[in-house]
């Protein structure tokens, strides 16, 4: 319990955010030592001032800490802090990751397909049904979904998931004592059911401005791929697809027509090469490397239509070994080598496979 008083607590030191609490650990040995450690001590780390010291040797926060303890033991919530084992690995290489997060919920926040699917809060009629279409063609591939739980696709995605039996996680931007907006509790109480809510803030922080672009570095940093259904050329979903570039995660746009203000932030995202043209979930398997489309044959057959029955062959041998030379390929397909090299040329021009050191070929 004192272990994870301190942890809570270090979230609740005024004019301490996320790096500074980092930077407090790391000098201080740990998160204990940190409430331990003299005046002094506290100044002489960097970012670390006598205001922010002087709130740390009042130990207040450890009182708040106490409260927060209590909810989280009554409400069933998971607190997970940033050393943790069970930490989201995809949010662990950036800095500006949350120092705990807690969740209440069942999915795993390390699922092996993660996606983000964000828009506008007013969404048209048709972005309503492609972000139901898009759910609806990612479902046999097994991914989490992510997004905000907030009015419009956020919530279009959500529910769809709850209608699919999908894994959908929203990601808030207020603590765990409530929901906002108040209109979604049904359809958050159904997403713990088969997915869950997550959260930096401890339970009675509300849903004030500033939390919903914190929010969404969360979503950028735990998804794999990020999709912007609708949008205008400002706002959240935008702040969100800035921050999973600046992240390096894949991120995709639904085209609209021109000059439609919920497609302009879309369109304006492809045109400058910050978001791939999404349309249709095969275009998401391929970016990402997922082996097996919703028909259970590999994504290359789907995508290349065009293949030979050559070539077909080469992709079946190169499933059931992982990797193979040109020599063996030649010798279980039965195909010269002389042909077998331009095969092999002509699959890797499509982007089929790649050609390791030693000649050696990998399906991509």
């Amino acid at each position: 319990m004192e272990d994870l008083l301190h942890k809570i607590a270090i979230t609740k030191i005024p004019l301490v955010g996320a790096v500074t609490a980092k930077n407090l650990i790391s000098y201080c040995g740990g998160v204990e030592a940190v409430f331990k450690a003299s005046k002094k001590a506290l100044i002489k780390i960097p970012g670390i001032g006598a205001q922010i010291a002087n709130s740390i040797l009042k130990q207040t926060v450890l009182k708040e800490a106490e409260k927060e303890y209590n909810f989280i033991d009554q409400n069933g919530i998971q607190p997970i802090f940033y050393l943790d084992k069970n930490f989201p690995r995809r949010l662990k290489p950036y800095n500006d990751c949350p120092v705990m997060l807690y969740y209440k919920g069942n999915a795993d926040l390390n699922s092996n397909r993660i996606i983000g699917i964000v828009g506008t809060r007013k969404p048209t009629t048709q972005g309503v049904a492609a972000c139901e279409e898009l759910v609806e063609g990612l479902k046999p591939y097994n991914p989490l979904i992510i997004s905000g739980l907030a009015y419009g696709v956020d919530v279009a995605a959500h529910r769809k998931c709850v209608d699919l039996g999908m894994p959908t996680v929203g990601v808030l931007g207020h603590g765990l004592g409530r929901i906002y907006p108040p209109s979604h509790r049904n359809v958050a109480n159904e997403m713990i059911e088969n997915g869950g809510l997550l959260s930096e803030y401890t339970s009675q922080v509300g849903p004030d401005r500033e939390h919903f672009p914190m929010r969404n570095r969360i979503v950028a940093g735990l998804c794999d791929a990020l999709i912007v259904v609708e949008t205008a050329a400002r706002g959240g979903s935008m702040i969100t697809a800035q921050q999973a570039n600046n992240y390096n995660k894949d991120v995709f746009a639904i085209p609209g027509r021109l000059k439609d203000k919920n497609s302009v932030g879309c369109n304006k995202l492809i045109k400058e090469h910050r978001a791939n043209l999404y349309e249709s979930p095969a275009d998401i398997a391929y970016i990402l490397h997922w082996e097996y489309a919703e028909n259970g044959e590999p994504i290359q057959k789907k995508l290349f239509v065009d293949l030979s029955e050559r070539e077909k062959v080469i992709i079946d041998l190169l499933q059931e070994e992982d990797e193979a030379g040109i020599d063996k390929l030649s010798f279980k397909s039965k195909i010269p080598n002389s042909e077998m090299a331009s095969l092999l040329l002509e699959l890797e021009f499509k982007g089929v496979l790649k050609t390791l050191p030693g000649k050696r070929y990998v399906l991509v």
